[in-house]
């Protein structure tokens, strides 16, 4: 007899589609040949503690809510050595858009099912993980200024009415970024470092960025007037607001930002550090559950592969050159 896997199924009840009934999944689950232990959670400090306590009765860890939930599983996942699957219950989901894991759940559910898995890489800034992207400024002053049941009841709504309201007292701030023996001093609206493909509901970290790649993104906007943003963001949404001479873009495997003063730093939409800031990226950390490639995303992959191999021979000549 073939034997069952155990999927432990972790909710977050407060999450944007949380209250939706998971019954259905449930069985779809249990359908597909896994055995489901539920356990929910209202607060992301038990979801760790939830998986490092139940590893062991488990095959794979199931996580329900947005991108801030599974980025909060992620180390602990990493850690149990656990594939992990996603039902993308959140607001953006940006982390399931760049697997290609359906929005719809029960779509999801035979996504886990069906046993593919891929493995990402995981960012990490002061040892707290990210999918998607950590930033300083901008993102992190939204962030703060959008409330839990804001995000709930309007969406993405919520996320422009606030978006406004920061963009109309944005101020600069100066700033050092680190990276391979090298420090430039900037002033700056936003600093945001990359690991996955899509961040804030769609936008693209960089055109050629993947999240299998081994490399982490970096751009500062570094405007004259914060306005000017409302011009960029078709570029914001390709990948390609390298292209702008206000911004400025990195691509490494690690970045230490330093700021006046302590300021707070965002992953996926939680603020989780504050500055000074060390970034990392955990190359193939992490086995999520998601639908085959195709030859397109393969090609991409392999590209991306090759990026990874070039950035890690570039950190290694740059350490012997500081060594010597």
């Amino acid at each position: 007899m073939k034997h069952r896997k155990r999927a432990l199924f972790l909710i977050n009840t407060k999450a944007r589609r949380g209250g939706e009934p998971v019954e259905p999944i449930l069985a779809r689950l249990r359908a597909g040949g896994l055995d489901v232990v539920v356990e929910p959670f209202d607060a992301l400090p038990e979801l760790a503690r939830d998986v490092v306590r139940l590893r062991e009765a488990a095959d794979l860890v199931v996580v329900c809510g947005g991108d801030g939930t599974v980025s909060s599983a992620a180390v602990a996942v990493m850690e149990s050595g656990l594939p992990m699957g996603i039902m993308p219950m959140g607001t953006a989901n940006d982390l399931a858009r760049t697997l290609g894991i359906p929005m719809d759940l029960l779509q999801a559910a035979d996504v886990i099912a069906s046993g593919h898995s891929r493995k990402v890489d995981l960012g990490t800034v002061n040892g707290h993980a990210f999918f998607n992207v950590a930033s300083i400024g901008l993102s992190t002053e939204l962030a703060q200024s959008l409330d839990p049941q804001t995000k709930k009841r309007w969406g993405r709504l919520g996320y422009a009415v606030a978006a406004g309201r920061v963009l109309t007292n944005a101020r600069p701030f100066k700033a050092k970024i680190a990276e391979k023996g090298q420090t430039i001093k900037v002033s700056t609206y936003q600093i945001a470092v990359g690991n996955g493909r899509h961040y804030g509901g769609g936008n693209v970290v960089e055109a050629t960025a993947e999240i299998d790649d081994g490399t982490l993104d970096l751009y500062s906007l570094e405007l004259s007037n914060v306005w000017k943003l409302a011009l960029m963001m078709r570029s914001f949404r390709a990948g390609r607001h390298g292209a702008w001479n206000e911004v400025r873009t990195a691509r490494c495997i690690e970045f230490d930002v330093e700021t006046e003063k302590p300021m707070p730093v965002n992953t996926d939409g939680e603020i989780v550090t504050a500055t000074p800031a060390h970034f990392k990226v955990h190359p193939g950390a992490v086995s999520i559950f998601a639908p085959v490639q195709s030859a397109h995303d393969d090609l991409s992959a392999s590209l991306g592969r090759a990026h990874m191999l070039g950035a890690h021979a570039h950190a290694d000549e740059a350490r012997g050159n500081a060594a010597q």
